[in-house]
């Protein structure tokens, strides 16, 4: 008897020695105690299109032609899924804003034709993550001589991309109030061109990297270019239009809001947009991440301590 509670002692010991070992100090290994992740997200915007930008000639999707001015906002919450050390995937949701006023913007030409927008977009986003660095390490919960107590390390530096579909409404003010743009046809859709539709794919690049706040919490930070398929998130693209007798005020005066410091710059059939190249934006986000992993590795070694004080160890 003596014998059989000598090893059933010995071996609890040594298993709990080597899982602690084995969990927590060994960063090859830890990501599985982190596989499935929570993320919420707030951030920021910036639009590239045809709309906005600085004193020199527009740029398409260039970050020379932002204007800080037109930053927009963002909101989303995530689901991540580790399936591998260096590969994980993560599933989206977001609200977000983009913005351009050529209000804003001092060069001559822009700042005359006076158009502006701010669309409401709602994003549902598929991505796969490649992490080029991560450290990855849990201090142990065990008193044992000998047993080295180690600092919390989580460190992650990734690079993403991926698919999504972006739903998206540009509206412009008239009168103090905000109007959707899309209905005006703004551009002649349905008579010269065809409507364009509010619903686009989109590409997104990106890097990110984010740092461990406990076992269960992580802070981080992502930069993300998104290229989509559309030229109409501002509602401009191609060229003016002569409004019909019955089109509403609004559409008369949305569609062509120009200062008439040049009137013939902005006549009809002159260009309105650069039709050229498909609109982009930026987003810069801090997110915040709760492991959904880490609890049942928590309860394991819960149930090893309960286990052990049976030992009085």
């Amino acid at each position: 008897m003596r014998l059989n509670y000598i090893l059933s002692i010995s071996f609890l010991f040594v298993a709990a020695v080597l899982f602690g070992q084995h969990a927590n100090f060994n960063s090859q290994k830890n990501w599985s105690l982190q596989k499935h992740e929570l993320q919420i997200g707030v951030g920021a915007t910036q639009f590239l299109g045809d709309l906005g930008g600085t004193a020199n000639i527009g740029k398409d999707n260039s970050l020379a032609d932002l204007n800080l001015k037109s930053t927009g906002y963002a909101f989303w919450v995530g689901y991540r899924m580790r399936f591998h050390p260096k590969f994980a995937t993560t599933t989206s949701i977001s609200f977000f804003n983009l913005r351009g006023d050529d209000a804003l913007s001092n060069n001559l030409i822009r700042n005359s034709r006076n158009l502006h927008f701010n669309a409401l977009c709602f994003e549902m986003q598929q991505r796969i993550e490649y992490i080029l660095f991560s450290k990855e390490q849990y201090s142990p919960k065990y008193n044992f001589p000998g047993v080295r107590q180690a600092k919390n390390r989580n460190q992650q530096y990734y690079l993403f991309t991926g698919l999504g579909m972006l739903a998206y409404s540009p509206r412009a003010k008239y009168n103090d109030e905000w109007v959707r743009l899309r209905p005006l046809n703004t551009e002649g859709q349905g008579d010269v061109i065809d409507t364009y539709s509010p619903v686009t794919l989109t590409i997104p690049f990106g890097f990110g990297c984010r740092f461990g706040l406990s076992a269960l919490w992580r802070v981080g930070f992502e930069v993300a270019y998104v290229k989509t398929f559309s030229d109409y998130i501002d509602d401009v693209s191609t060229s003016y239009y002569e409004q019909p007798t019955n089109a509403s005020a609004e559409a008369v005066v949305l569609s062509n809001p120009s200062n008439g410091f040049e009137p013939t710059w902005f006549a009809p059939g002159q260009q309105r947009g650069d039709s050229s190249d498909k609109d982009a934006y930026f987003h810069f986000n801090v997110v915040f991440t709760r492991n959904l992993t880490y609890k049942d590795y928590g309860k394991q070694r819960r149930k090893s301590q309960k286990e052990l004080r049976k030992y009085k160890i």
